[in-house]
């Protein structure tokens, strides 16, 4: 039962996650990709200290700890892997990939994103020795094929990123995803995960919040668009650390990495459902075929 509340978790993050593509593509209109990540990772940070400090905080930790042996102490080192987690995973990687955004479509950006899942396995396996089952080679296996030809459309050579700077710059922020995923799994075993994941959005929202202001950026939007600036800070990255941390607490960061690909998947059809971008149904085919791939894996994770 505590696995499938780690997969429940992480397929959970994957479609509020999905949904942050959308509306990210939506807001570049009108701020630059730095502003943009310093308003919604603020707004995330404020959001979970204030849940922290509410009374909702102790019934929120008793369900997200259950019967785990979750340690009470953050030491130093725990802190130096938080802010190399924040600067990678909330400050690098929102500025590469939404810089990429800008110049592709939402759901070439959101489809190019499961890369992230080669570079959490690569870096699983060489720095955390996860062990596999040989089952769970097939589950991998079908969420690379299917990462493949969403990525391509079927045709590798479109895989080829040097005539267009948009897709490199996504699998640069992908890369920079995946050591994010990677090094929280020093993080995930930690008690108080809405602080944990308040301090990362907050050390991300402050410095990119700096760079704005440096750089002299705008930050004026629309008062229209303001839902969607909140639904991305409280939804898609606040709530949403949480339950990534609480999955990988419970199924590991190479699981939960690979599983959290599929958010590429429904980030390409909230584009097409809300954008009227194009989704063919080669791309819907081979997305259920990556859904096959992590339903392997939960049979073979019980």
């Amino acid at each position: 039962m505590n696995r499938y509340w780690g997969y429940l978790s992480v397929i959970t993050a994957t479609i509020f996650f999905g949904i942050w593509n959308t509306f990210s593509k939506i807001l570049l209109q009108y701020l630059d990709p730095i502003a943009l990540s310093a308003i919604v990772y603020t707004i995330a940070g404020v959001f979970l200290f204030l849940v922290r400090l509410s009374p909702f905080n102790n019934r929120i930790m008793s369900i997200l700890d259950g019967d785990a042996d979750a340690e009470t102490v953050i030491s130093r080192k725990d802190y130096g892997i938080l802010i190399i987690t924040a600067v990678s995973g909330s400050v690098i990687a929102p500025i590469i990939y939404l810089n990429g955004l800008n110049l592709i479509t939402a759901v070439n950006a959101s489809l190019l994103m499961n890369v992230e899942t080669l570079f959490i396995i690569i870096l699983g396996i060489l720095f955390l020795k996860e062990r596999f089952h040989k089952r769970d080679i097939f589950g991998f296996l079908f969420i690379i094929v299917g990462t493949v030809f969403l990525a391509t459309n079927g045709n590798i050579g479109n895989f080829l990123v040097g005539n267009n700077i948009g897709n490199l710059l996504v699998i640069i922020a992908a890369l920079f995803y995946g050591i994010d995923t990677i090094l929280s799994k020093f993080l995930s075993n930690k008690r108080d995960l809405i602080m944990v994941s308040a301090i990362k959005c907050s050390i991300g929202g402050s410095i990119l919040l700096l760079l704005s202001l440096i750089f002299g950026m705008k930050f004026s939007v629309p008062l229209n668009h303001i839902p969607y600036l909140l639904f991305i800070g409280l939804v898609s990255i606040g709530f949403s650390f949480v339950l990534v941390y609480f999955a990988i607490r419970r199924i590991g960061s190479t699981r939960t990495g690979s599983i959290f690909s599929l958010s590429s998947l429904f980030g390409a059809i909230f584009a097409f459902i809300i954008l009227s971008e194009p989704f063919t149904i080669s791309q819907l085919l081979f997305g259920l075929l990556m859904l096959v791939g992590v339903f392997i894996l939960y049979k073979n994770g019980e």
